[in-house]
């Protein structure tokens, strides 16, 4: 084979998949964007109106009790994950007995869909027959759970369900930057009198800053796109006490039939993962320069 056929022949065989994702990812949000600034309701209507939609967006309530939900969320997801998962971490890498078992129950939550697990917390938490019923047939009869009917609450059983499933992706992540930190490290820091918690907090924590990093940009974005957990778990409710971005965007666009006022929130959507994803990007470009 000639040394053109060797040059062109690769790129031939990656362009039908570069060009249809090219289109099917870059395409629809631009196409989303030119819906955003249009009349669009029930049916794709092109009339430009301006950032008309926006205005609605942001006069909106509901969109902000979306956003307030979305913030509380997301701290509180992406900091028990990451706080849970390092804890897990840290005590498997004391090279536990029966560490491979444990490892794969603290991670099997990452191999539910966030429906499946949206579904369990939804009977667990639910006041009829979950955690309030079991304690009650126990003899608790004072125990009272009833978050995921608390308008107020609800948010958190979203937060507990999420954190459940994450956190052991965060152990991993975690488990293999202390796997990667030099031993003798260690050993020069045993030798000169530091205790173990005082290691991890002063010499091994701030080693692992880059994962610390990469796994908040992970866990921020399925955050920001949590659709299908708040669904299964609470479908937005009671009322649209924890509707977020996403499932606002949802009932908008194909309940409501307002396609320009969806795509709105979309855009504000993406933006906001654009907010977290270029400066990571630039600060790893910038580094390799």
């Amino acid at each position: 084979m000639s040394k053109t056929a060797d040059s062109w022949l690769p790129k031939l065989v990656v362009a039908p998949g570069f060009i249809l994702g090219f289109a099917f990812i870059y395409g629809f949000m631009i196409w989303n964007g030119v819906l955003s600034v249009s009349a669009s309701r029930m049916l794709p209507n092109y009339t430009f109106v301006g950032l008309e939609q926006y205005v609605t967006l942001f006069a909106m309530d509901r969109w902000w009790v979306a956003m307030r939900n979305l913030l509380v969320f997301g701290v509180l997801y992406v900091g028990g994950a990451m706080a849970v998962g390092v804890l897990l971490a840290i005590l498997l890498d004391q090279k536990i007995r029966g560490e491979g078992v444990l490892r794969t129950v603290y991670l099997y939550p990452m191999a539910l869909s966030f429906v499946v697990t949206g579904t369990a917390w939804k009977w667990m938490l639910n006041p009829s027959f979950g955690l309030e019923k079991l304690m009650h047939d126990l003899g608790w009869s004072g125990f009272s759970f009833n978050w995921l009917v608390t308008p107020d609450m609800a948010i958190y059983c979203i937060v507990i369900a999420g954190v459940w499933q994450s956190a052991g992706f965060a152990m991993a992540l975690f488990l293999a930057g202390l796997r990667g930190i030099d031993d003798s490290i260690i050993k020069a820091a045993q030798i000169d009198g530091a205790s173990l918690p005082r290691i991890y907090w002063r010499i091994i924590l701030p080693a692992l800053r880059p994962v610390f990093f990469s796994t908040m940009l992970v866990l921020s974005h399925l955050a920001i796109k949590s659709f299908d957990l708040v669904m299964a778990l609470t479908a937005g409710g009671p009322g649209y006490s924890t509707d977020v971005p996403a499932t606002f965007m949802y009932t908008v666009s194909f309940t409501r039939g307002q396609l320009g006022l969806g795509a709105a929130s979309a855009t504000v959507m993406l933006m906001t993962v654009a907010a977290i994803v270029v400066p990571y990007l630039y600060s790893e470009l910038r580094e390799k320069k």
